[in-house]
């Protein structure tokens, strides 16, 4: 680790009172997460179908059962932990540094550590709904249910709250995220290539001070960052700020 680098992110970390987070799927892999985009991910893997079309809104209408098959299989990890990247970044809140969190991820995980400000752009496998009458179902039903989740008062099937291919994100959410960007004068871009739009698009929105990016690959933005830090989000987390 390159701790002439992590030095660097402390003393902008200090130098700010208004840092927003940006993160992507390599924040939760250090947890056991995989990233979709991986070598070994999801989308490197052989189904009957793509996961990108399993994953989509028509499928999940056309062909539920398969859909909640794959779901429960590949996308559900319900005993995961916080990593030092979550746990580092719910510390920053607490001491009044880090205002907002703006994730790509749906596991949960910020809020599991202590996050309170979390902009979910795709939803979360924690928030389930059933189609007919809207009652909340958590997590916990859904991974106990068989087969396709029925809600138990009126029989209607329950539909995760994630954003599926083919669905538009949650304009509230959007609205939130890129208010807290716009106003941050530090902006840490961690565990993603920004290869995913709308999402990636936000960050266009930063106009403060620091720009910092950490991340195994490189990035398109890497030419505009103030720091660039190409490590384990978790090991820099835990070196610049703590658990």
């Amino acid at each position: 680790m390159d701790m002439e680098k992590i030095e660097k992110l402390k003393e902008m970390i200090a130098d700010s009172n208004n840092i927003v987070f940006f993160g992507g799927a390599g924040v939760s892999t250090e947890s056991g997460i995989p990233d979709f985009r991986s070598q070994d991910g999801l989308y490197a893997m052989k189904y009957k179908y793509p996961p990108e079309t399993i994953v989509s809104h028509s499928f999940y209408v056309n062909r539920t059962d398969e859909f909640y098959e794959f779901y429960k299989d590949k996308m559900l990890f319900p005993l995961v932990s916080p990593n030092a990247a979550h746990k580092g970044l719910a510390k920053l809140e607490k001491e009044g540094k880090l205002k907002a969190i703006v994730t790509q991820n749906i596991d949960g995980l910020h809020q599991k550590a202590g996050s309170k400000v979390v902009y979910e752009l795709h939803g979360s496998v924690h928030r389930n709904y059933c189609t007919r009458c809207h009652k909340f179902f958590d997590l916990d039903y859904i991974v106990k249910s068989d087969g396709i989740p029925k809600c138990d008062d009126c029989g209607g099937i329950i539909k995760p709250d994630v954003v599926l291919y083919e669905e538009g994100l949650d304009g509230a959410t959007m609205r939130g995220a890129v208010e807290a960007i716009s106003k941050a004068d530090m902006l840490i871009i961690g565990g993603t290539s920004l290869a995913v739009y709308p999402a990636a698009g936000f960050i266009d929105y930063f106009k403060g001070k620091y720009l910092v990016i950490i991340n195994k690959t490189p990035s398109p933005r890497d030419k505009y960052a103030n720091l660039v830090i190409s490590d384990n989000i978790g090991e820099v987390f835990k070196e610049a700020v703590g658990e």
